[in-house]
């Protein structure tokens, strides 16, 4: 397979990642050739190779705006599609430590599609481009090499025939100049490479012993008042958060969670139960308006991975790796479809003159500028649950401390819980709250003894609000 006279790039793996990672290649490779286990085109409902698709998906603000930078108009697309639309900051109830936030716009596009639906326009867009092709219903064996090793030349594939139990194919080789590795979590890359004699990639874990579960309802009455979606964070006190959002289909889908083992059950009566022991009412309330339109369903996510590709000082040429194959995220954070998005644009960045990319500079780049800042960030979180093993440096515990403040100054002060969101969508970096102007209002609002502050809160609390959820005087 592969025509010798074109450049061809060939992309393990049809999910977003590897969606995001063909459309930036299209533009350098005249072939762009994307393998999967599933059948991916035309397909609109949750896919068997994907089982996070049946769970809530979430694409923060920075991850919508790489998406439309790869793809033009698709937001209004999706919108136009049914998907509903808030922003990130003002129409979104969230609890952090069972306490409201304040509301206030700060310019982030919530994009509240579901996986499935979110996949779909994604790949439409991908598939409609003329030198994307799809073999789907591959089985991925390993990679082709030349004979020292040194370069990957291609991939080998067996067909897996129809989805009915079709009789399995002879193996094939698809020679290409460049393999971008998009399979996920289990990626075999590391497997691969010790075969090849290379060094195994370090990784990093951490067990969080996450479990959530998922349902979607048809609302008997509104119980948002004008917002998108419900979200009471799980938090060292009590573990256990909800995500309860509305989207694509009228309808609302529930995602609620537990850590350290203590997780959801998937029977109605005990989910019911579960979501009144969350840290505020409003989503069991809800529930009493509601008609369950699934069975629950079960997830379970025990560890987060990164794998340090950029710590290898030896690595082949013509291989690179995107998305969940380099590092799951703990979802809670929403983290994992925005970094392949934004990972796709650093292969992108790494494309200039049409060379090959170099691989240790993408991964430098990929660690450095894309994965580091959330990392760190969702991993400081992470450790703030008691139960959690690993190493609370004084850095650690500094952050932490840090972060309880914005959160207390975040339920005061709307500019406050703004700029938080905002860090939280990706948009801004850490230093954003710590610029003295920031810095000096989230350390005000947080005091305790500031009465001020709280008297100001109910006041604003009980003001009638403007659209975009700031007090009308």
């Amino acid at each position: 397979m592969g025509d010798g006279a074109k450049t061809c790039a060939v992309v393990l793996g049809g999910s977003l990642a590897g969606l995001f990672a063909a459309r930036v290649l299209a533009d350098v490779y005249d072939e762009v050739l994307v393998v999967d286990r599933d059948v991916i085109t035309g397909v609109e409902g949750p896919r068997r190779g994907c089982p996070q698709s049946r769970h809530i998906n979430g694409l923060l603000a920075r991850g919508q705006l790489a998406m439309e930078e790869m793809y033009p108009g698709i937001t209004e697309e999706l919108f136009a599609d049914g998907v509903p639309t808030g922003d990130l900051a003002g129409n979104v109830r969230w609890y952090f430590n069972g306490k409201p936030i304040k509301q206030k716009h700060a310019g982030l596009v919530c994009v509240a599609a579901s996986r499935p639906k979110l996949e779909f326009h994604i790949r439409e867009r991908t598939s409609a481009l003329p030198n994307v092709t799809f073999a789907e219903r591959h089985d991925i064996l390993g990679l082709e090499t030349t004979v020292d090793n040194s370069r990957v030349t291609g991939v080998r594939v067996q067909p897996l025939g129809d989805e009915d139990g079709g009789a399995v194919g002879a193996e094939q080789v698809i020679n290409a100049d460049l393999v971008v590795d998009a399979t996920g979590r289990g990626s075999r890359t590391p497997i691969w490479l010790e075969a090849l004699g290379y060094p195994r990639v370090e990784e990093t874990r951490t067990k969080i012993g996450l479990g959530y579960v998922t349902q979607h309802y048809k609302l008997t009455a509104d119980p948002y008042d004008g917002d998108l979606s419900i979200n009471p964070v799980a938090s060292p006190d009590l573990p256990r958060g909800a995500i309860f959002t509305k989207t694509d289909g009228g309808r609302v889908e529930l995602t609620t969670y537990g850590i350290l083992g203590d997780h959801p059950p998937t029977d109605q009566e005990g989910l019911y139960e579960w979501v009144k022991s969350l840290a505020v009412p409003d989503i069991y309330d809800a529930l009493q308006h509601a008609e369950p339109l699934d069975e629950p369903v079960a997830f379970r996510f025990p560890t987060t991975l990164r794998r340090r590709y950029e710590k290898m000082t030896r690595f082949p040429d013509g291989l690179l790796v995107t998305g969940d194959a380099v590092c799951c995220f703990n979802p809670v954070y929403a983290q994992g479809m925005t970094v392949a998005a934004l990972g796709a644009l650093t292969i992108r960045d790494h494309l200039h003159t049409g060379a090959v990319p170099d691989p240790f500079q993408y991964f430098a780049d990929l660690a450095g500028k894309v994965i580091d800042p959330p990392w760190e960030m969702t991993h400081t979180v992470d450790l703030s649950f008691p139960g959690v093993e690993g190493d609370r440096t004084p850095q650690v515990k500094m952050a932490q401390a840090f972060l309880r403040l914005v959160q207390i100054a975040a339920t005061r002060d709307g500019t406050v819980a703004a700029a938080y969101m905002r860090g939280a969508g990706l948009i801004d970096g850490p230093e954003a709250l710590m610029r003295p102007p920031m810095l000096a209002r989230i350390l005000w609002n947080a005091m305790p003894w500031n009465k001020a502050a709280e008297a100001q809160s109910r006041r604003r609390q009980s003001a009638p609000v403007g659209k975009d959820k700031t007090p009308v005087s």
